[in-house]
């Protein structure tokens, strides 16, 4: 390439220059001429310490690694006259994959005349979504696809469970508004005094008494 596009140490575009020029230029600040936008004409290149340069990039790539939540689908798969304690135990493993954050993809697996009723199927998966509805929620409905049936659950989010836990709490100490103002005021409220008890008569014929005697 006979010239390029050079970008200078401090991020300020030094114009367009020969490629000799450039590499001079970076050489004298003991730097590196890297190519940044080889597709533009002319090419792009900066100087600027390559090292350096290539250490941070490793560094935004492993905290957009970091910020990327991976999403693990699991599959269960049931038949339409699974006996209760076999329910149970796929039911678990459903709770178990929703708690760690994974999807769950459930089938039914029809056989021979149990294909003439897609509707027990879906019970079952719809019986299912329900047993697990605290920890996910339907994301794909029951679907019919030849001898299967498909439905999946995703977990429902931590953060939405922390804030209706936290609403609830605001609930509880809110104690039903009237009733808690009615009740603290009571317990503020001083005491009443008691009546002042009155002066027990005496008798009116004993000091008559006395003078006679």
């Amino acid at each position: 390439m006979p010239e390029v596009r050079l970008i200078g140490d401090d991020g300020q575009q030094v114009g367009v220059v020969k490629t000799d020029e450039a590499l001079r230029y970076a050489q004298e600040r003991d730097l590196d001429l890297v190519e940044v936008a080889p597709e533009a004409r002319p090419p792009v290149v900066r100087v600027l310490d390559y090292s350096k340069y290539k250490y941070e990039q490793e560094q935004k790539a492993k905290a957009a690694r970091r910020h990327q939540k991976q999403i693990t689908i699991r599959e269960i798969k049931l038949r339409p006259k699974i006996a209760t304690n076999d329910y149970e135990t796929k039911r678990g493993h459903v709770r178990r994959f929703l708690g760690s954050q994974d999807k769950v993809k459930i089938t039914i697996m029809f056989r021979g005349r149990e294909t003439t009723h897609p509707e027990r199927g879906e019970q079952l998966l719809m019986r299912l979504a329900e047993d697990v509805a605290d920890l996910g929620t339907i994301e794909q409905r029951p679907n019919l696809d030849g001898r299967n049936m498909t439905m999946v659950l995703g977990p429902v989010k931590q953060r939405e469970a922390g804030d209706d836990e936290g609403e609830g709490d605001q609930k509880r100490e809110s104690g039903g508004g009237k009733d808690s103002r009615r009740n603290r005021a009571a317990a503020e409220a001083p005491a009443p005094e008691a009546p002042a008890a009155e002066p027990e008569p005496q008798p009116a014929a004993e000091e008559e008494i006395r003078r006679s005697a």
